[in-house]
């Protein structure tokens, strides 16, 4: 009955991190409310875009009196924004923002108007959006499916280190093999696929993705040294309790960027991702 207990309370924070993952990641859409002062639509204003065409901008509004504009421009820069109108498609508002090499970002704003004047979308800010490299679903998918019962295991074998139960050596074992595949196996095959780069993080650079991962599997490196040791369990406790603090990280944050200057890929600030988060 412990023993499920503790793998219950396993999968819940596991499954709290995906969501919180899911919440804060600054790539993931943003969604914002737009008041036309009889309706409410709901819009989401994308931060991520994969592949070589324009990310398309689709908005569902059906209110026709409504029209818009896109207003956007490299970033960072100082450029002057550039103009596109949305286009009406029935109960939708449509145009698209040109693709931009792996890494590259852009900034844009949405203008929303109703019978002549403005209508309010969000706080009225600027959203930056990233593109990448088309990165194969199946890999994708398997690196995170991996990433994350890495962090299962994880808590599992924390906890279990906890009570010092005979099996937590096993799923510790289990845990750094995981991590190992999913992370610095699948990691770097992704990270080629999105930015024609194999490794980011140190010591080439402080892609604070790459970084959390080795993070993680240092730790975990770490405590499988220690496993024989008499107090095996403390050390497992810490790379368990690392790991959480690692999935804390929003993932992409302080990530790659396309320099604008000289064509190669620097790492981004975390402050302008967390600036566009919370304004709106």
């Amino acid at each position: 009955m412990k023993k499920l207990l503790l793998l219950i309370f396993a999968l819940i924070l596991t499954l709290t991190a995906a969501v919180y993952q899911r919440v804060t990641g600054p790539t993931y859409p943003l969604k914002v409310i737009v008041n036309s002062g009889i309706q409410k639509f709901p819009l989401e204003l994308l931060r991520s875009n994969s592949g070589k065409a324009d990310c398309p901008i689709v908005f569902q509004i059906p209110d026709i009196t409504i029209s818009g504009s896109i207003y956007y421009r490299k970033y960072p820069t100082k450029d002057e924004m550039t103009k596109i109108d949305l286009k009406r498609e029935g109960d939708k508002l449509v145009g698209s923002l040109p693709n931009q090499p792996p890494a590259g970002k852009l900034q844009y704003r949405i203008e929303l108007i109703k019978n002549g004047i403005p209508v309010k979308v969000g706080a009225g800010q600027p959203v930056v959006i990233r593109f990448t490299g088309a990165v194969p679903k199946v890999i994708l998918s398997v690196h995170i499916f991996l990433m994350f019962l890495a962090m299962f295991f994880s808590n599992i074998a924390g906890l279990l280190a906890v009570f010092k139960m005979p099996s937590y050596k096993t799923i510790s074992i289990i845990t750094f093999i995981v991590l190992i595949v999913g992370g610095l196996i699948l990691g770097p095959i992704v990270q080629k696929y999105a930015f024609n780069e194999w490794w980011t993080g140190a010591p080439f650079g402080w892609d604070l993705t790459d970084n959390k991962t080795l993070i993680a599997i240092f730790a975990w490196l770490l405590a499988m040294v220690m496993i024989r040791k008499n107090k095996a369990n403390l050390w497992i406790l810490a790379a368990s309790l690392v790991t959480i603090v690692v999935f804390a990280i929003p993932h992409s944050l302080w990530g790659s960027q396309l320099n604008q200057e000289t064509g190669k890929i620097i790492q981004g600030n975390i402050l302008p991702f967390l600036a566009t988060y919370f304004r709106f």
